[in-house]
């Protein structure tokens, strides 16, 4: 399983707005994309134009090309796009261990 974890930074003064677009995005679009696991989302206290998503997937290639290069995407940032202070910053990541 891969992790995509985003550090998304939203306009001042759109966190109310933001929080249920990227919900929406979330449960409506981006968990029908091939591969996808689940999510999380986080949301700053100290910088709360702060936030952090993580999305687990099956591969990096359901992230970086069904994803990325389908038509799930476009939908996905029309949603959530339009509150970015800047584009996110992405990484991948892969488990190396865990407690329960």
């Amino acid at each position: 399983m891969i992790l995509e974890l985003a550090d998304i930074r939203i306009l001042p003064g759109k966190q109310a707005e933001f929080d249920a677009a990227i919900l929406r995005g979330l449960t409506t679009v981006v968990s029908q994309s091939k591969g996808f696991r689940g999510y999380k989302v986080n949301k700053g206290i100290e910088s709360p134009e702060r936030y952090v998503l993580q999305i687990f997937w099956d591969t990096l290639e359901n992230h970086t090309v069904d994803f990325r290069g389908g038509p799930l995407f476009v939908q996905w940032r029309a949603i959530v796009g339009p509150y970015f202070a800047q584009p996110p910053a992405v990484e991948h990541f892969e488990l190396l261990g865990k407690s329960d």
